[in-house]
């Protein structure tokens, strides 16, 4: 899968969680894709869980729920819950 993709899927999802995505169409636009390419990034989102509404008087997509997606490798990722997990054990 080419970079651009994952590249294209970050900047929808940082036009969405700031609320500036604009119309379908300026948004497909602006990443130079056709807007059939758009609703198909926006359904996968949404399959993938992402809570995507869009607000027809800010004319923007935005997120019902704060979140956003995260896919970028990281090294030595330490987990809220394996933090939780550790400290249980040691108290157990």
């Amino acid at each position: 899968m080419p970079k651009r993709y994952f590249d294209r899927l970050q900047t929808i999802d940082y036009l969405i969680r700031i609320k500036g995505t604009g119309k379908p169409a300026q948004l497909a636009k602006r990443l130079r894709i056709s807007e059939r390419t758009l609703y198909e990034f926006l359904k996968m989102m949404k399959e993938l869980g992402a809570p995507i509404e869009y607000d027809r008087y800010k004319e923007s997509y935005y997120y019902s729920e704060k979140g956003g997606f995260n896919i970028r490798f990281t090294k030595n990722l330490v987990t809220a819950s394996a933090v939780l997990f550790a400290l249980m054990i040691t108290l157990w």
